[in-house]
């Protein structure tokens, strides 16, 4: 393979599942990796000179630009960083409704300005946004969740038209229900305050339902597989879903 080039994708949010999964398969299959986080840990990849943990933010400006300064030149980035939340609308403080979207969606934005003007310069690059299939069904005590990442969707279809001219590709990778991430553990840490009593029954019921097993689910490789299918595939759909219930859900659309 000597004298072909590598291929570098930078990745947020991989402190663990989506993200770390995708960093892994990405290294494994003979990519540099940029794997950033916002509290970066020691040997949380396999070890290889092909990858870098580095430190990021994606709601600081600062952190961004040092981030992508200190990763060289970006062949694909994966905005894959994200927080969830459960929670009736009636209840949920709007600091907390903008601290997701400011993750989110706007963090989304951020990065992907932040590397557009040096894959524009080198004619080319790819783009991945990781959403939700929760923006094909939407569901009860989900909205503010559903809406930052519908946004995202609708903002990636527009961008995709606006940098398809300098070479740059834009897709989202929608994700199904994962127990086995992180997802349930960040929307129960926010849902303090944001089930008003009315509602505390049926949140029971849907936050047992996304911590549960069984049925179709989504796993965190199935999602790398995803990425992998939107960053290498030119042939790829605008939209993937990944994880079987995420499919049955594109196809009954």
């Amino acid at each position: 393979m000597k004298g072909i080039p590598i291929s570098t994708i930078l990745i947020t949010g991989c402190s663990s599942g989506f993200g770390l999964a995708s960093a892994t398969l990405f290294a494994n299959r003979g990519w540099n990796v940029v794997a950033t986080m916002r509290e970066p840990r020691e040997n949380i990849l396999p070890p290889s000179d092909r990858t870098r943990v580095i430190t990021l933010d994606v709601t600081d400006p600062q952190s961004i630009a040092q981030a992508v300064d200190a990763a060289g030149p970006i062949d694909a980035l994966v905005n894959n960083a994200g927080i969830g939340l459960l929670g009736a609308v009636e209840g949920t403080p709007i600091p907390v409704a903008r601290e997701l979207f400011e993750t989110n969606t706007l963090g989304t934005i951020a990065m992907t300005q932040a590397v557009l003007p040096q894959m524009r310069e080198r004619g080319g690059g790819t783009i991945v946004n990781v959403t939700s299939s929760v923006t094909y069904a939407p569901l009860p005590l989900l909205s503010i969740y559903t809406a930052s990442k519908a946004a995202v969707n609708a903002w990636s279809d527009s961008v995709a038209i606006e940098l398809e001219p300098f070479g740059i590709r834009v897709r989202t990778v929608l994700p199904g229900r994962a127990p086995g991430t992180s997802f349930a553990a960040n929307a129960s840490d926010r849902m303090d305050g944001a089930i008003p009593e009315p509602y505390a029954p049926r949140a029971e019921r849907v936050f047992a339902g996304w911590q549960s097993d069984t049925g179709p689910v989504t796993s965190a490789d199935d999602v790398a597989e995803a990425v992998w299918l939107a960053v290498t595939d030119n042939r790829a759909l605008t939209h993937i879903p990944a994880g079987a219930d995420a499919i049955a859900l594109a196809q009954a659309r």
